[in-house]
């Protein structure tokens, strides 16, 4: 089974803003990612059409089970 983290930034025109990770390490927080968001804010990293990004909204991780199919 593959995992998504995905968090959820809003923009200073409140626009969603999001970063998708593959594979995020096994038992990671809420409050773990909460302070790289918080860093991510911070440091101002990403420039967004709708402005900088000034809020964490949400985070979330994402199972995908992925099945292969046998082409005949």
């Amino acid at each position: 089974m593959s995992q998504v983290l995905e968090m959820i930034f809003k923009n200073e025109g409140q626009k969603n803003f999001k970063i998708s990770l593959n594979d995020p390490k096994s038992g990671l927080t809420g409050t773990e990612v909460k302070a790289v968001m918080d860093t991510v804010i911070a440091k101002n990293v990403f420039a967004t059409n709708g402005g900088d990004v000034v809020e964490a909204a949400q985070a979330r991780i994402i199972n995908k089970d992925i099945t292969e199919l046998e082409l005949v």
